[in-house]
């Protein structure tokens, strides 16, 4: 297989519910194909919005901003309350007030709390005031978020403005947003290896971007694992079937690895372990591995590693990433990835192209991902534990939002 084809051929922004994204998906299952594996495609709703008009005054003055999808239309006015926390007393301030957040996004219940206290809109801030380029990502106000709450307008500035405006004290802020609102689809490719028994090691790892990358290293990175793993497997004997689901929409919140876990529930029981890899093969960076289940394979992988003699550092956790469906299912679960530092490998913006990987490198990383695989597809008896340990699951509980992180 050649590495450098996939990268070639998947260069360019690709969001969920997109015809780009159909493309890579509809590419993803040709490569499957390709090598003699047959491989299918499940449709799933995603909240879509086209932002048809979005104008935004600070005291009058019109700055760039971009609206968030599906946050609704209208127009709202108000005092400018810049909240750097989000600590009861900051969200205190927030009444009747247009607020601007130090980040991209919020959290379901940061944006409750908002709404509780009354705010009237939200500005989000992105990108870098020092780089060359003055990118605003095109972001979502997620159904999640939202919950069974009300929407408000929501926008993103660049954060060299959002400096300003708190720098020259802009005391109004108008925010007036358009946009039409649909059910797209987005897609889950899945390809299957079946083995002796009818029990099933699920391998993931996602193919969306964001609206600023073409998502080389996250994550077309792991999509390419997942296709050098069925490549090296495919003629191997197999007691456990290997399942390839590359997951759609990941960006918006891992919709399509939720997706996957939803409709095929009944099956989840016989789904011993999921592997998911979310961004490999960069130039430098550490291995990492994060481990959603008992903590004998966090031991298990660093042990192999040693074995084999290609560095992993292992830790058991929950992973923002595909995998943390499966777990929440009950699935024992982990995540790899080649973590490189922002500066080396940026994601979420313009700078993740197929140039911060190196090709031998992901060789590598696919070839141990490979070997760990294998030997997982072998074993007499998955010799991981169904069980979530509580420390786990509370972990995913805050991730999941159905409670609130402890202070």
């Amino acid at each position: 297989m050649n590495l450098q084809k996939i990268f070639d051929d998947t260069d360019f922004v690709h969001t969920s519910g997109t015809k780009e994204e159909l493309q890579v998906a509809e590419y993803l299952k040709a490569q499957c194909e390709s090598m003699g594996v047959e491989a299918y495609m499940e449709a799933f709703r995603v909240p879509m919005g086209d932002i048809e008009e979005a104008h935004l005054y600070a005291d009058g003055e019109e700055i760039e901003c971009r609206a968030c999808q599906c946050c609704g239309s209208g127009s709202v006015e108000g005092e400018l309350y810049y909240m750097p926390g989000t600590d009861s007393v900051s969200i205190a301030g927030a009444k009747d007030k247009i607020v601007l957040l130090d980040m991209a996004g919020v959290t379901h219940f940061v944006y409750q709390d908002l709404m509780k206290a009354g705010a009237k809109a939200i500005l989000f801030q992105h990108g870098n005031m020092y780089y060359p380029h003055a990118d605003i990502d095109q972001r979502d106000l997620r159904e999640a978020v939202v919950g069974d709450g009300k929407k408000v307008l929501c926008a993103t500035i660049h954060s060299g403005e959002a400096v300003r405006l708190v720098k020259t004290g802009v005391k109004q802020i108008r925010l007036e947003v358009q946009q039409r609102e649909y059910d797209g689809k987005s897609h889950n490719v899945i390809a299957e290896l079946p083995g002796t028994c009818d029990e099933w090691i699920v391998l993931s790892a996602h193919y969306d971007t964001t609206s600023l990358s073409h998502g080389a290293y996250d994550n077309m990175s792991g999509c390419a694992g997942l296709l050098g793993i069925l490549e090296q497997m495919k003629e191997q004997p197999r007691h456990y079937g290997l399942r390839f689901v590359f997951c759609g929409s990941e960006e918006r919140g891992l919709l399509g690895s939720k997706v996957y876990v939803a409709a095929h529930a009944e099956e989840l029981d016989k789904i011993v372990l999921n592997i998911n890899l979310d961004m490999i093969g960069t130039y430098m960076g550490k291995f990492i591995a994060c481990v959603s289940a008992e903590e004998k394979l966090s031991h298990y992988i660093t042990y192999m590693a040693a074995e084999v003699g290609f560095p992993v550092e292992s830790k058991t956790g929950v992973y923002s990433s595909d995998s943390t469906p499966f777990a929440d299912q009950g699935v024992p679960a982990l995540s790899f990835a080649r973590d490189a530092s922002r500066n080396v490998a940026p994601i979420h913006c313009r700078y993740d192209l197929k140039e911060v990987l190196s090709m031998e490198q992901l060789q590598k990383d696919i070839n141990f991902l490979t070997t760990f695989t294998k030997r997982f597809a072998n074993a007499a008896t998955c010799p991981v534990s169904r069980t979530i340990p509580e420390k786990i699951r509370k972990e995913l509980d805050e991730y999941l939002y159905r409670k609130r992180k402890e202070a």
